[in-house]
Parts: structure tokens; sequence; C-alpha cells
């Protein structure tokens, strides 16, 4: 929006900013710096949490055996998936009630949350029943050892009933964020974390009056997580006044709500889909290698998504900012929190890059990673770890297209990064330098991913001007 000169901008920003105080929403009227640290922190550690699930199973998993870590190796793709679901309706559902805020629009805002809970639950079974359809032949193709196999079996067959109570609790976490309240959501994402983390080494291990349940026991305990975190998650949205409510007096399905959810979420479950099938994409190349290979990447990767994913939940803090802020025409707040966001997002990733290229024997050690895992696994973290910075960048400038309502830039930043640029470069680096090609694939793509974000942030800016 090109900006009005002298008197007429400021005229315009006093009555702006008048009408917004009104509205008592401090998406329109509070410091810029300040307000993003206030959304991003905890959506950041919510996001840290929601990824702590699969690094806690690995780590406490891996004591158990080197072929039990492959076995959750082998599952994360699809709870990695199922995750991808979540946030897909989660980020639809705070995108567009943000937007209703902003516009002052409060019977759509409770219709969405409405919609919401009701896709929640159906996409949640239904995911539900299909992982458990497509297990089996999953499994099969990638490993000919019947103890890998069967205990591949044993955690995806009660990992599979998380999907609901993921589902509903993230879509309420998001509903909540929507409004300005980023703390509340946090603690049930706290106490579901908790449990799992408590009764992992208790169910798989046994202890006290509970049995050795080995690796189903860690599945156990990450349902019994999410669970706990739905249930408190439905307690916020209906025993405390909230700025959204769930609207049943007078509710209808409405087609196109429901497409604008799915629109809405859809570039962030393209970055997290695409995770989930770039995974399984790179244990078809290290099936050829070895299956220490595949667990070592298995264990990596939930290091890499806890450090990615934890600086996208700071980046999800700013995404209703710019959303909240472009719904009102405020363009000047919009950009201003799009470069408060960057700097932040950009501090975090060299500090992430810097923990993975300094300490990655102790990483490593986390999962009880054996000598032959190391040989390669040291260099080979470092080497991944190269591309956070990148990758941060890129998906900072994705999510400002996705606040701004250019869907299609922004699910082809992420299709850049996962797919278009990713796979050329994992086929044509493993011939060149095998195993070690395998890992430089992730800088290169990332890197040229980068570029390509940078160019469509410049030519959209041009097409605004002129």
């Amino acid at each position: 929006m090109i900006l009005l000169s002298g008197a007429i901008f400021c005229a315009g920003h006093f009555v702006e900013r008048r009408e917004s105080m009104q509205t008592n929403n401090k998406m329109a009227v509070a410091p810029v710096g300040k307000l993003i640290w206030q959304m991003s922190i905890p959506p950041l550690i919510s996001m840290f949490l929601q990824y702590s699930y699969n690094l806690i199973d690995s780590a406490f998993v891996a004591r158990l055996s080197e072929n039990a870590l492959i076995a959750v190796s082998l599952a994360f793709p699809i709870t990695t998936l199922m995750n991808a679901a979540s946030i897909w309706i989660g980020v639809g559902v705070n995108v567009l009630i943000a937007g209703y805020l902003g516009q002052k629009k409060q019977d759509e805002a409770n219709a969405t949350v409405t919609h919401g809970l009701l896709l929640a639950f159906g996409i949640g079974a239904l995911l539900n029943l299909l992982s458990l359809l497509i297990m089996k032949p999953y499994f099969g193709t990638f490993t000919n050892n019947e103890e890998i196999y069967q205990l591949s079996l044993d955690y995806m067959s009660v990992c599979s009933f998380m999907q609901i109570p993921n589902m509903v609790h993230i879509a309420i976490q998001k509903m909540i964020q929507a409004t300005g309240n980023m703390v509340a959501p946090m603690w049930f994402q706290i106490a579901g974390v908790v449990v799992n983390f408590v009764f992992d080494p208790i169910l798989i291990f046994g202890i006290g009056i509970f049995p050795a349940m080995g690796i189903r026991g860690a599945a156990v305990a990450t349902v019994a997580g999410y669970l706990l975190s739905m249930i408190l998650a439905f307690a916020l949205l209906l025993g405390k006044k909230q700025k959204v409510q769930v609207k049943i007096k007078g509710f209808h399905l409405k087609k196109q709500m429901i497409r604008r959810v799915f629109a809405f979420g859809l570039p962030s479950f393209i970055m997290n889909a695409l995770s989930s099938f770039m995974v399984t994409f790179v244990n078809l190349f290290l099936v050829a290698y070895s299956d220490t290979a595949i667990a070592f990447f298995g264990a990596y990767f939930k290091v890499q998504q806890l450090i990615v994913m934890t600086v996208n939940g700071l980046i999800q803090g700013c995404l209703p900012v710019m959303r909240f802020n472009y719904g009102a025409g405020n363009s000047e707040r919009l950009h201003s929190a799009f470069r408060y966001g960057t700097a932040l997002v950009s501090g975090m990733m060299i500090l992430g890059t810097l923990a993975v290229i300094l300490f990655p024997a102790q990483i490593l050690g986390l999962f009880t990673a054996s000598e032959t895992m190391r040989s390669f696994g040291i260099s080979a973290m470092r080497i991944m770890a190269a591309s956070y910075l990148f990758c941060g960048l890129s998906t900072m400038i994705s999510t400002y297209f996705q606040a701004t309502e250019k869907v299609g830039s922004s699910m082809a930043i992420q299709l850049c990064r996962q797919m278009l640029f990713l796979v050329p470069a994992l086929w044509c680096l493993d011939k060149l330098f095998h195993l070690n090609g395998i890992w430089l694939a992730f800088p290169v793509a990332e890197t040229a991913t980068l570029l390509v974000a940078l160019v469509m942030m410049a030519w959209h800016r041009r097409k605004n001007i002129s």
C-alpha cells in the first residue's frame, strides 16, 4: 500500500489508531516489537513441546535397542503427516479468525470455531483409520528385518489413536492464539509433554506397578499426553469466557468457510507434509547403505524438527499479527511485524546452527549412538545444520505471503524446499558423493529456495508499488 503524505496520512493514522483502541485489541495498537515477543514466545514454547514428543520417545526407546530406534524412525513420517494435518486445520482456523476479528466480524469468527472443531474430529477419525490400514505395507517397504517390522507395527498401532486428540487440541490452541491470547494454550501443551516425559520410562521399562511394555509403552505415553492436552484445551475454550466462542445457536455448515480454512492452512500443511514425504524419500536412499544410516537420520531429523519447528512457532506467533493488520488495512504495522519477526528468526536459527555444529557428539549421545553411527553422524549433522538459517528466512517470507492471502506464492516456497530442489539434489549428489551427498543436498536445496523466495518477495513489492 502506498503511504499517503503529510496531514492526510497523519489524520488517517490517528483515526485508525483511535478506532483500533476502541476495539481493545492489542494487535492493532501495541508496539510491534513488544507485541511480537508477547505473541511469539508462547507458540515457540508450544511448538518446542509439540515436537519434543518424538524426540523424547526416540531417546528412551534407543535404550532398548538400535532396532527399536529404527522402528520409531520408520514411523516418524506417518506421525509427521498426522501432525501436518493437525497444523493444516489449526493454522487455517487461526488465520480466518484473526482476519474476521480484524474486520470486527465476531459472528463469523465464532462460526469458524465450530467449523474448526467439526473438521478436527472428522479428519482426525479418518486419519486414525488410514494409518492403521497403511502401516503394514508401508513398513514392509523399508525393512526385511522381522524384528524391526514387528516393532514398527507395535509402535504405530497405538500411536494411530493419537490423531483425534492431537488434531482437536491444536485446533483449539490456534483458535485462542488468533485472539491474541498466546499464554493460556501453552499450558495444556506443557501438561501433555510432562505426561509423555514421565510415563515414557515408566511404561517402556516398567516401574512399580506398571509392567514393562517396551516400545508400546512409548506409544501409550504419547497418546496419553495428547489426550490430556485435548481435555484441558476444551476446558479452556468452554470454561472461560474467550474472545471467540463455539457457535451452536443458528449454526449451519458453510462450504465457503470450510474452503477458506483449507486454503489458508494449506501452506503450513505442505511444509509439514513435505517433511514426511522427504523423510520417506531420504530413507529410500539410505536403505542402500545400512539400517544404522536410517536410525541416524531418524534421530537427527527429530533434532532438526525440534529446532526448525520451534522457530516456526515464533513465526506462527507473527502470523496473526500480520494477518490482523492486513485485514485492518494497516500496511505499516504489517511490514513492521514482518521485519521484526525476520530479525528474531535469524537470531534463533544462528543459535540452532551453532548448537548442532558445536555439540553433535553430545546430541547423538541422547540416542545412545553406536560408534558406527558416530563415525559418519557427527560430520553429517554439521553439514545439514548449515541449512537452518536459509530455512528460517524463506519460511518467514512464506508466512508473510500466507498472511496477505498470496497462498500460491507461499505454497511455491514450500514445494521448492522439500520437493523441487531437494529431490534432484539428493539424486545428483548421492551419485557424486555417495552418503555425504545425501547430507549435502539439504543446504543446497535450502540456499536455492531462499533465492527463489527473495525474488518472489521483490516481485510482489514491485507489483504493489506499481
